[in-house]
């Protein structure tokens, strides 16, 4: 069984942030630019208010395709998950997995006890604190 670790062993501490006020075209150059799978939604105290992914934007683009609208006048609110589920510091990070897989969810915002923003648990961040866990072949019990 692997030993509990906090969240803040492994959390992003710079993860990419967008307001709900960005320009669509602008979240999506980001999201393509750092090769993540969506970003967190921030207001102006850096406290979570909502989550973009990829494809939140491919069904904005598509949709304004359809009606024929322009896309770059969307801003990130228009299209944004609100409802964020956060989580502190100090959670064990296999409990916020298991949380994740239950809840289809690919990152989760870490706030601090003012609700601001500290960092950020990925699938990715999760996959590595496991990985440092793992033994290696030939000391695998048989």
């Amino acid at each position: 069984m692997l030993k509990s670790v906090k969240v803040q062993d492994y959390m992003l501490t710079r993860p990419v942030l967008v307001t709900p006020e960005t320009d669509l075209f602008r979240a999506i150059h980001e999201i393509l630019t750092h090769k993540i799978s969506g970003v967190t939604v921030v207001d102006e105290q850096n406290r979570p208010v909502g989550m973009l992914s990829e494809l939140d934007c491919l069904k904005a683009i598509l949709t304004a395709s359809y009606y024929q609208e322009e896309v770059g006048v969307h801003m990130v609110k228009d299209h944004m998950h609100e409802g964020v589920e956060c989580i502190g510091p100090s959670e064990d990070v296999f409990d916020v997995a298991k949380s994740m897989l239950d809840h289809k969810h690919r990152r989760r915002p870490v706030i601090d006890d003012h609700g601001h923003m500290v960092g950020q648990l990925t699938c990715r961040q999760i996959l590595r604190a496991i990985k440092e866990f793992d033994v290696p072949a030939d000391k695998r019990e048989r």
